[in-house]
């Protein structure tokens, strides 16, 4: 059967793959990003995200069967918070409503392996807090004490956890909609690949994210799981954070749960 999906930074890596897939399976996809696709909007802005979700009402009479949130940033600055955090939260209650108009809906975020790694409290407890402001100054401390690096993973590990709040909540278990998060590994795309190009980043990378099973990642091999999760064929899985990341979690962390 036919579904309408929504797929935001469909115009490159895994987004871009997972609206192929979706595509191909016989699906009607809707594509937003920053300056390509069905809709164009900035999720690092209020009136960007108001924008996303306007559009989305028009495109498709008020109803979504999907929402994949791939869009993201890595940069070592307040930006990425606004983006990977506040944006996702604001892509998936905005379109919460059009989803619940839906048949058999189902969303879910792109996280990161990046979110076990250690994180800025401050940043993370603000962005859980919905306090955009205060996230977007504590990401602008960390930058200027030289830790810009925990940006990204602290926006990834508050929408994470974002995900576990609201999986259960009425307003998405009870309103039957599975509401999850992937988390990649290392994937070849065009944020990752300057990295990987430069020996001694790639190194530093590699140590910090050690994938045993298959190396890095392509994002067609990620798409196949985000299209499953958004399917009718997952009844139970929500409030999950799945680590599709070639055992990097495994390693990091051992029998660790969580």
């Amino acid at each position: 059967m036919s579904r309408i999906c929504l797929v935001t930074g469909a115009a490159s890596g895994i987004g871009k793959a997972t609206a192929a897939l979706l595509a191909r399976q016989g699906h009607t996809v809707i594509g937003a990003d920053l300056q390509d696709g069905d809709i164009r909007a900035d999720l690092s802005t209020a009136e960007g995200r108001a924008e996303l979700v306007a559009r989305a009402r028009e495109l498709t009479g008020g109803r979504l069967d999907a929402v994949i949130s791939c869009a993201g940033v890595a940069h070592f600055d307040p930006l990425t918070v606004k983006v990977n955090h506040f944006g996702a939260v604001a892509t998936l209650d905005g379109l919460r409503p059009l989803l619940a108009a839906g048949t058999d809906p189902r969303a879910v975020v792109v996280g990161s392996i990046d979110s076990v790694h250690p994180t800025d409290p401050a940043i993370v407890d603000a962005a859980l807090a919905g306090d955009e402001t205060a996230a977007v100054a504590a990401a602008r401390a960390a930058v200027e004490r030289g830790e810009g690096h925990l940006v990204y993973s602290s926006s990834k590990a508050a929408v994470s956890r974002w995900i576990r709040r609201a999986a259960a909540t009425d307003d998405w278990a009870g309103a039957g909609i599975p509401l999850n998060a992937v988390a990649p590994g290392v994937v070849v795309t065009p944020l990752t690949r300057p990295l990987l190009d430069d020996p001694r980043m790639r190194a530093l990378v590699e140590r910090s994210v050690p994938m045993p099973l298959h190396g890095h990642a392509r994002a067609e091999q990620v798409a196949p799981l985000l299209a499953w999760l958004t399917s009718p064929e997952n009844t139970l899985v929500t409030g999950q954070v799945v680590f599709a990341d070639g055992g990097a979690d495994a390693v990091l962390r051992g029998d660790s749960t969580w």
